[in-house]
């Protein structure tokens, strides 16, 4: 009785404001974030690159498992230290990272599924690893536990719509392994696997079927590397490096998956990046400024693939046979980035109104699970890892 009193005291909603983490522990997550993923890219080059797996058990599989228990790790020991100042319930999880905590287990539940699997049906070496159930389970679990550091600074006091890029490090890592996720299960549509030869093949001939596999491959990916600049854009006026920081994230997977060989598109990527940083310093995009907002996504996604033929030509030595081909996808490309553009941002909020106008309240909920108080939300209350703040006798912020 008296645990079973214990356990209800302690998932009971205590009514106490959420607690918030530090920018270091945020940091702390991203980084063994970094090893989570990691351990997934091995994975993914052994299931790529060798030619018979036969066992659950294997080295890649030990690097991805331990990358998890080290995250989840860290994140149940920010709850219980929360449990041992007194807070139960909700209360006890930090700001952000309430989707990750309730993860774990889904993750460790798909984890044993996953060994079910291949126990008793085998190990996926062919475009049906990306179909598994318990591969699907596993990815976007583990897309909710890595992306906590961007839920929670989210909506964190400290940031600003301006942050400095080391602020939103740990929020840019943890976006740029979520969307390598991803691009890992839409591999069969990812033009960041294509070699430049093969760029300059399929673009050379409108008969031979690779053409209609590129081109589609282009659009897919072109929505996975824009869609989380977009998404972020919306939120904060990015620091120069933040879009270069989701692209060198964002080739991992893709240049696991090919043992890295085809280095001159993967580099391509990270330099598309970086225009992408200079696009948004001339242009300045914003939730306020929408034609910029627009030009910026039509514009990025223009060059890159621009970029992508051009350093896919030079390599080879020559430029695809069909010109409607090399010059028309980029174009193709700039179109959809305009229709994404316009899709996350149908109407321009009005100057100074803040983020959590133009119906925003509602996205920042269902990422952080609070709203700034001025807009009826209660500020939290920070953790003992804390963020310096002005309390008073209570230990909550002041307004």
């Amino acid at each position: 009785m008296t645990v079973d009193a214990g356990v209800r005291r302690l998932l009971a909603d205590s009514g106490q404001a959420r607690a918030r983490v530090s920018p270091r522990t945020d940091l702390v997550t991203a980084l063994l974030g970094v090893w989570f993923g990691i351990g997934l890219m091995i994975d993914a080059w052994a299931h790529s690159n060798l030619a018979e797996l036969e066992t659950f058990f294997t080295p890649w599989h030990a690097a991805f498992y331990s990358g998890f228990a080290a995250v989840s790790g860290w994140i149940i020991w920010q709850v219980y230290r929360n449990v041992r100042a007194g807070r139960s319930g909700l209360a006890a999880v930090p700001d952000g990272y309430l989707a990750g905590l309730l993860a774990i287990p889904g993750f460790a539940a798909f984890g044993f599924a996953d060994l079910t699997w291949h126990t008793f049906l085998g190990i996926e070496q062919t475009i049906d690893i990306l179909f598994s159930p318990s591969h699907l389970g596993l990815i976007v679990t583990m897309m909710l536990i890595i992306t906590s550091p961007l839920r929670s600074a989210w909506n964190a006091p400290d940031i600003g719509d301006r942050p400095r890029l080391s602020r939103l490090l740990p929020a840019l890592v943890g976006l740029g392994f979520g969307a390598a996720l991803v691009s890992l299960f839409v591999s069969y549509g990812n033009a960041m696997q294509w070699g430049a030869g093969s760029v300059v093949r399929a673009f050379s001939s409108v008969d031979d079927g690779g053409v209609d596999q590129l081109a589609a491959s282009m659009i897919v990916t072109n929505v996975v590397l824009l869609a989380p600049v977009l998404f972020l854009l919306r939120r904060w006026q990015l620091p120069f490096g933040s879009v270069t920081v989701l692209s060198a994230v964002g080739v991992l997977m893709p240049g696991a998956q090919t043992a890295f060989g085809n280095m001159p598109i993967l580099l391509t990527f990270v330099a598309a990046g970086l225009v992408g940083d200079l696009l948004i310093l001339w242009l300045r995009p914003s939730r306020e400024r929408r034609a910029a907002y627009w030009a910026f996504a039509g514009l990025s996604a223009f060059v890159t693939w621009s970029l992508y033929i051009a350093v896919a030509s030079l390599v080879v030595g020559r430029l695809p046979a069909v010109p409607e081909l090399w010059t028309g996808a980029p174009i193709v490309a700039g179109l959809i980035g305009l229709a994404l553009g316009a899709l996350f941002l149908p109407n321009a909020a009005p100057a100074g109104a803040g983020f959590f106008s133009n119906g925003a309240a509602a996205e920042g909920d269902l990422l952080s699970g609070t709203a700034p108080a001025e807009n009826g939300g209660s500020d939290a209350v920070l953790s003992p890892d804390v963020i310096p703040a002005e309390t008073g006798e209570s230990g909550t912020r002041r307004a």
